[in-house]
């Protein structure tokens, strides 16, 4: 792929004469043959806006706060879809938000940054089926039409199945996962299902999956109208999707917000996990601050892709004109920004670990780590009430210690200094995260082992 940028600046004698700020264009040329096109954009350059809530719509739902169980950068996969003409299906799985560039085409038609079937011309509907990255019981969804102006699903429905790696529906969407990925650079763009798929997807008998998202009619990807939330009440735990289009269009991203449901009484008591993890349940129950980044992904899988793959707040605007000196090493700051983690299970936290990769010039000062055991029916709403009204007795695990730039550090009980986690807090259910004064930190592993509700005392 090559990127060819041209920047100039726009004047003219008005701008001139009052003096402000000349207006950037950017010529993006971009000639990508993995995605069959040759596009030009032009973008203009704007101060950013304040975030506001659109006139005439709400606040988004509480449950977007919650993990995102078909995200696809942690192993959800599309299985089958009918079509793929403009778009593939597999883009509604990706982390970024959906982006729109007017002036790029492929050999198939506008390229657009979601799943888009062509206009049917035949009977029958278009649908796909998603094997979630996480088994999970599903809180609420989003189906986002962003961008879909004129070309948008204008109805849907989803269903939901469990699934067993013996079960026969299983291994035939294994199958023709399998059969997807063999596409030209893998990208099912241009095509249809063939023959053959459409024969074992009809061995699956997804259309008697339980129904967790009725038939229901979806808004135009435009800003007020694109990002269409519906709570899910079901307390089931699923592993498969199938998203159902009528008849047929564009949809950008699915977002799938629930808890993962890992069956603990399958983990020995005496197997060491990381049980922050998301995909061990581990989920982010809120923070004091999330402006460049959510605290759900101190927990992702992996090491962090980049800086925006992790928990990052702003500069405090109280910090002192010249820092000063503190005690032990550490400076004198003018406040702190905290998160809070619940665990996937309660257990006994014997390892931690924070990462600040790729947070070079942003990283916090120093950090601190406690532990409390708290009921699991709590909601993030209750822990953060609770929080607020200081009736939580939060037990140290890691005193406040000094952090670095861009590096992974380690803490234990009975470690070396400075690497040392406070002993005797016992089973612990909710972590809770400081940072001093601000900053961004990447990942929070918390290895430890799983201890039985009923003997953790």
């Amino acid at each position: 792929m090559s990127v060819h940028l041209d920047i100039s600046k726009e004047y003219s004698k008005e701008e001139e004469e009052d003096e402000e700020e000349p207006a950037v264009t950017l010529m993006v040329v971009i000639a990508d043959s993995h995605s069959k096109c040759i596009s030009t954009a032009l973008l203009q350059t704007t101060m950013a806006d304040r975030p506001i809530i659109l006139t005439g719509t709400a606040a988004p739902p509480d449950f977007v706060e919650e993990t995102d169980l078909a995200l696809g950068r942690f192993g959800a996969k599309v299985c089958f879809a009918t079509d793929d003409w403009f778009a593939a299906a597999e883009n509604m799985l990706n982390h970024e938000e959906p982006v729109f560039i007017a002036e790029k085409f492929t050999t198939c038609g506008k390229w657009m940054d979601g799943w888009e079937t062509r206009r049917k011309r035949i009977a029958g509907h278009d649908w796909c089926i998603i094997k979630m990255a996480f088994p999970g019981r599903i809180m609420g969804i989003d189906v986002d039409t962003s961008h879909f102006t004129g070309n948008y699903v204008p109805r849907c429905s989803i269903q939901a199945a469990t699934l067993n790696d013996n079960d026969e529906a299983s291994g035939i969407l294994q199958w023709l996962t399998v059969a997807r990925a063999r596409a030209p650079k893998g990208d099912k763009m241009g095509s249809k299902a063939t023959e053959e798929e459409l024969s074992h997807v009809e061995r699956v008998g997804s259309e008697e999956w339980t129904t967790v998202l009725p038939f229901t009619t979806l808004g135009a990807g435009y800003k007020d109208t694109c990002h269409n939330y519906f709570n899910v009440t079901t307390k089931e735990r699923f592993t498969h999707l199938r998203l159902n289009m009528f008849p047929d269009g564009g949809i950008a991203r699915l977002r799938v917000y629930g808890e993962v449901a890992r069956d603990w009484d399958m983990v020995p008591t005496s197997q060491l996990l990381d049980l922050a993890a998301a995909e061990n349940g581990g989920k982010a129950v809120g923070c004091s601050d999330k402006h460049y980044g959510h605290p759900r992904n101190l927990i992702n899988p992996g090491r962090g892709i980049n800086m925006g793959d992790g928990w990052e707040t702003a500069r405090k605007l109280t910090r002192p004109p010249v820092l000063e000196p503190g005690e032990g090493g550490l400076i004198k700051v003018p406040g702190s920004d905290y998160a809070i983690l619940r665990l996937g299970t309660l257990g006994k936290v014997e390892q931690l670990e924070i990462d600040t990769k790729w947070f070079k010039g942003n990283y916090p000062e120093s950090c601190q780590v406690e532990g409390v055991r708290l009921s699991t029916l709590m909601t993030n709403r209750e822990v953060l009430t609770a929080e607020g009204q200081g009736q939580i007795e939060w037990k140290v695990l890691l005193r406040r210690t000094k952090l670095g730039p861009d590096c992974q550090a380690w803490f234990e009980e009975g470690g070396d200094e400075g690497e040392e986690m406070e002993g005797g807090v016992g089973p612990v259910t909710h972590l809770k995260l400081t940072i001093y004064p601000d900053g961004g930190i990447s990942r929070l592993r918390a290895l430890g082992r799983r201890v039985p509700e009923n003997g953790g005392h």
